[in-house]
């Protein structure tokens, strides 16, 4: 056997010059870049990258099924993926948490953050005493109970509860699965805290992971501009944004969301923080783009400050261009239904729209409501989403505040 053989023999190998993008640490290789694959390792296990001429770049693990077969864990070759490694990489997430200014008064926060903290396809968040984890790949999905364990010995929290439950896991050839994973199951809600706030969070049946709190900084920002204006809260779920603009003096706050559920756990979410939902806001069921038509029939517009923070549209490539008429059409509606000078905070949390495709979009929209825009902020997700600058794709919540006019 030669030298190369021993190098290979267990190896990925990947094509001709497609290891420039490995050498720069992103971490995923997809199957285009691959020239051939061990025979014998199988899936969810771990490999070694090797390039066309049998010079070692990295390790990660392998998934067959994925159109992205491997993510990579390591670019030293001395460094093991063990217990110690998995430990040492929580322990970094979770120490990172501790140094961010933009957390203090807060207990709901991204743990970590997948391939953002060098853990791909690994998301936790924590929620007072609790951790909610999502395996979004077959590698993680393996060792999710020791991840678990681990992580309640980091961080002394209760339980831990898995819902992993987003479509990518198709992709990688797995069911969904939710439950307790470790440690005692939480109550039906728990309470949180942000900002001097409290809010109710469903981690067993809430939406993601029972709590948006990659937009904390943003519900900071769009508060600011709410004194004294009448604001609409858009894909409201559990109200958020309203309560923070309330507590910022906005004169009435409309939510709407398709989910009653969601609407009434808003309207506890405004209580709680002594508000009055009679006086001081109301909510509206149904679909947000049929509700904002019949309101643009309407002769005079309804609103000084309008939210748009929908659901991901775009959830791959195909669906991108349906997903941008989406947005444009819903931006339309919003800027019509804007009192002249009235503010706009508008925002895509699909990673495959890029934040200059999002301005383009708006644009559009201006252009055919035959409104003037003025960009005042941009927005992006909350310093607990960090992105690793090898992983640009990480950078998936985009937003703008504007000023619109006629």
């Amino acid at each position: 056997m030669t030298d190369r053989q021993n190098r290979t023999g267990n190896a990925v190998i990947l094509k001709s010059g497609r290891d420039k993008p490995v050498r720069q640490r992103h971490p995923w290789i997809f199957s285009g870049a691959i020239a051939s694959l061990p025979a014998g390792v199988e899936d969810g296990e771990f490999v070694e990258v090797v390039d066309a001429a049998g010079a070692w770049l990295a390790r990660g693990y392998l998934n067959r099924r994925s159109q992205i077969q491997v993510r990579l864990l390591t670019w030293e070759q001395g460094e093991a993926i063990d217990a110690d490694f998995w430990r040492r990489r929580l322990a970094a997430a979770i120490d990172l948490r501790h140094t961010l200014p933009a957390l203090d008064g807060c207990n709901a926060l991204r743990l970590v953050n997948a391939e953002n903290d060098y853990l791909p396809g690994l998301t936790v968040d924590r929620y007072d005493d609790y951790l909610v984890l999502q395996a979004g790949t077959l590698a993680i999905d393996r060792r999710k109970a020791m991840l678990a364990q681990t992580l309640l010995e980091l961080t002394g929290c209760r339980g831990i509860v898995e819902r992993s439950d987003m479509a990518v896991r198709k992709l990688e050839g797995l069911s969904p699965a939710a439950g307790t994973l470790a440690g005692s199951t939480p109550p039906e809600t728990i309470d949180i805290r942000e900002d001097g706030l409290l809010f109710q969070v469903d981690l067993v049946h809430g939406q993601k992971t029972g709590f948006y709190t990659d937009q904390r900084t943003n519900r900071r920002r769009v508060a600011a501009y709410s004194e004294d204006r009448r604001v609409l809260n858009a894909f409201s779920y559990t109200g958020a944004f309203a309560v923070h603009a309330l507590r910022f003096g906005a004169t009435h706050v409309t939510n709407i969301d398709s989910s009653v559920d969601a609407l009434a756990m808003g309207e506890t979410n405004l209580r709680r923080n002594g508000f009055d939902p009679d006086r001081q806001a109301e909510g509206v069921a149904g679909d947000v783009f049929a509700i904002l038509r019949d309101w643009n029939d309407e002769p005079e517009p309804r609103f000084d400050l309008i939210i748009l923070d929908p659901p991901k549209f775009a959830q791959n490539q195909g669906a991108v261009d349906r997903a941008l008429r989406g947005y444009k059409e819903i931006n339309r509606l919003a800027m019509r239904l804007l009192r002249p000078g009235g503010i706009l905070a508008t925002f895509s949390c699909s990673g495959l729209v890029s934040a200059d495709l999002f301005q383009k979009v708006v644009f559009g929209a201006a252009v055919d409501a035959g409104r003037s825009v003025q960009v005042l902020e941009w927005l992006r997700q909350s310093p607990d989403h960090p992105v690793a600058i090898t992983f640009p794709e990480g950078e998936y919540l985009k937003g703008l505040i504007a000023r619109v006019t006629p």
